[in-house]
């Protein structure tokens, strides 16, 4: 077996392997790691900005997140599904995403699988000999005509093979093909699979039910929101060459992005006004130079803040663009407040009066290591701080 290839997410230097050419190729189409060829049927791989983890047959590349993998789940969670804080019951960092988030999805899922599966009726397609539910009379005149019996009919039937079921048990089958799990893990996911038995597994993406919360599932939310990170972000595929490509690969930049807009505009909802996440607009009069800022914050319908997400350490002396992007966007849109939110370093704003201008930028750093609730907190402040500036 290959020595695995283990990077952290802001590693510079390349590492070389060798590779056959259709893994290489494989890995590269993940995304996870650029791929170059080098001498000898060697390869040359670098971190891209993404992180996550792929097993190409006997072939392991990870790269780690400079955050835990309990931090990393919450911003993915949150951004997806607002009110997600995450419980990391272990309170053991795990530095490898994979057996972390199967610890994850067995202990959210057994949570709420504690008494039992949900059920609820659902229409059932059937032949029988007697008359139960109502007839399908087309089905039954293509299929019989002429004949009497058996009779194709719908009835309800009250089954746990429910679209929150079905989600689950797709998740716990996709999380079982991966490398690096414990015993104990792969025991845990058999175990939940076995009391979702009769739930149908989907095979295709196209294919996933669409749930949505009520008073019946809510002891399911924070299951269904881990499973729908493993079904949006992991991948399993048995290529033609024969290779078996197992990846979760996210990308940083956007989840940074994602959760910044999606909180913020929670925070900035008790304000009057409203935010518009990744607003369309453009530089220039003639409408030549197109911009697209993170969130827009609108008060009578005129733009009054306009927030933009930097996935990278606040760091003065490479800042310049950010501070001239958000400059710009202010003036287009009319705004008199940017903000400019980066990932990591010391808390609390910092805000710089424009010279010959009614703009101020605020450049506020979070703190992506703090509990879910401290970094939720630190998006109110910031909303607080935006607020502040918009009166004056």
């Amino acid at each position: 077996m290959i020595d695995p290839v283990v990077f952290g997410e802001l590693d510079k230097t390349s590492v070389t392997r060798p590779l056959a050419p259709a893994s290489a190729e494989a890995l590269r189409a993940t995304g996870l790691v650029r791929v170059e060829p080098d001498t000898g049927g060697r390869w040359r791989l670098l971190p891209t900005g993404k992180v996550g983890a792929v097993r190409i047959g006997d072939l392991d590349v990870q790269v780690r997140p400079k955050i835990s993998i309990a931090r990393l789940l919450f911003l993915i969670g949150y951004a997806k599904k607002p009110g997600f804080l995450f419980d990391d019951a272990s309170g053991v960092p795990e530095a490898d995403l994979w057996p972390a988030l199967a610890e994850s999805l067995i202990r959210y899922t057994a949570r709420a699988l504690n008494h039992g599966p949900i059920q609820a009726y659902s229409a059932v397609d059937a032949t029988l000999p007697l008359v139960r539910g109502r007839l399908r009379l087309a089905d039954q005149v293509a299929i019989r005509p002429g004949q009497l019996f058996p009779l194709e009919v719908r009835h309800d039937e009250y089954t746990s093979d429910t679209p929150e079921n079905r989600l689950l048990r797709t998740a716990l089958h996709r999380m079982a093909t991966v490398p690096r799990l414990s015993e104990q893990a792969r025991k845990g996911l058999a175990q939940l699979d076995a009391e979702l038995d009769g739930v149908q597994v989907i095979t295709e993406p196209v294919n996933f039910p669409h749930w949505i919360p009520t008073r019946l599932n809510a002891h399911y939310l924070d299951a269904l929101r881990i499973a729908d990170i493993v079904l949006r972000h992991q991948s399993i595929e048995n290529r033609p060459d024969g290779l078996n490509v197992a990846s979760f690969v996210v990308t940083m930049d956007r989840v940074f992005e994602d959760f910044v807009t999606i909180a913020l505009a929670e925070a900035l909802a008790r304000f009057p006004g409203r935010a518009e996440c990744q607003l369309n607009a453009h530089l220039d009069q003639q409408r030549h130079v197109e911009i697209r800022a993170d969130l827009v914050h609108l008060v009578n319908d005129r733009a009054a803040a306009v927030v933009d997400a930097k996935y990278k350490l606040q760091d003065t002396g490479h800042t310049n663009p950010d501070h001239f992007q958000i400059l710009a966007y202010c003036t287009a849109l009319g705004a008199t407040t940017g903000c400019l939110v980066y990932a990591h370093g010391p808390t609390g704003p910092k805000r710089l009066q424009i010279q010959n201008s009614p703009i101020n930028i605020i450049r506020y750093p979070l703190d992506l290591d703090a509990p879910p609730t401290s970094i939720l907190k630190q998006i109110a402040d910031l909303a607080d701080e935006i607020d502040a500036a918009q009166r004056g």
